[in-house]
């Protein structure tokens, strides 16, 4: 089942977001997080996909292979174009389709220094106009609440994803944030824009504070006071922390459920305690839709 046909369906749509395990791992090390995932009944699970050659997507086609074939839960494939040609991206597409996986994240992806960038795509836009020419896939896009760290400013980023959706992104999924506020302000602006296709927000739970704020310099989140104020109580005390940031993730979810959002998607790290937890602590609220 496509994305498109699961928000149309019902609404709030779970899912969660893996990575393949690194080079050289087995897949069956992942069994851990998927058993616990699974029992939380998503309606899909992404796979992120690097940008480090064929090993890098052959390993996020074996896991959304896996995922299909073995949990029967729809998998999300994300695919990045800035170190892709045409011929690759279509090898790929191939490969895909070869396996029932109907599904695409489309994104630029980082850049990475030791691969050149080729000329074919320049953004993810353009990767989203090229799919929607191949057809029978559906496509979806992220969006950043709080601004993609390369955009002017709020106007130029909305601008910009709006063109995303006119090439074809059927639904976007966020980038983390730590603000409610925030992501609502963002939904209304681009409501406001004319951007009708859902929008799931991004949570992840901070159970390290080196980890959140290297993510957070990568995509450019913003830390609320009171959001410090826990890293900084708790930095020494990896129980506590763990603890602390846990309930704060919860109490994000929470709001947004409480104010009917399309979604929720769970960056969860490959750590299945963590994911356990979410779920666990969010069960009885999604039983209610």
């Amino acid at each position: 089942m496509t994305i498109r046909e699961k928000f149309e369906q019902k609404k709030p749509v779970l899912s969660f977001e893996i990575f393949p395990p690194k080079r050289g791992a087995a897949l069956q090390n992942i069994d851990e997080t998927l058993e616990i995932l699974s029992k939380c009944k998503p309606d899909f699970i992404s796979v992120t996909f690097g940008a480090g050659g064929s090993s890098d997507h052959n390993r996020t086609i074996e896991l959304a292979k896996k995922i299909k074939r073995e949990y029967h839960i729809d998998p999300v494939v994300h695919l990045t174009c800035l170190t892709y040609s045409k011929a690759e991206i279509d090898a790929f597409l191939k490969v895909l389709r070869d396996n029932g996986l109907e599904n695409v994240l489309a994104l630029r992806g980082d850049s990475n220094p030791e691969i050149a960038p080729k000329e074919d795509f320049h953004y993810a836009s353009e990767l989203t106009t090229y799919l929607r020419e191949k057809g029978g896939f559906c496509v979806g896009g992220a969006c950043y609440p709080e601004c993609h760290p390369q955009s002017p400013d709020r106007v130029a980023d909305i601008t910009h994803l709006r063109e995303k959706v006119d090439a074809g992104d059927e639904f976007l999924i966020s980038q983390l944030f730590f603000e409610n506020e925030m992501f609502y302000s963002f939904v209304e602006s681009c409501r406001i824009a004319g951007i009708r296709v859902p929008i799931t927000p991004g949570i992840m739970p901070v159970i390290n504070k080196s980890q959140i704020e290297r993510m957070v310099t990568l995509c450019g989140a913003s830390l609320p006071v009171r959001f410090r104020r826990i890293l900084n109580k708790f930095e020494d005390n990896k129980e506590a922390l763990f603890d602390a940031g846990m309930a704060y993730a919860l109490s994000q979810i929470i709001d947004l459920l409480a104010n009917d959002v399309e979604g929720i998607h769970l960056y969860t790290m490959n750590n299945p305690v963590v994911a356990g937890k979410i779920c666990e602590g969010i069960k009885n609220i999604l039983k209610r839709y």
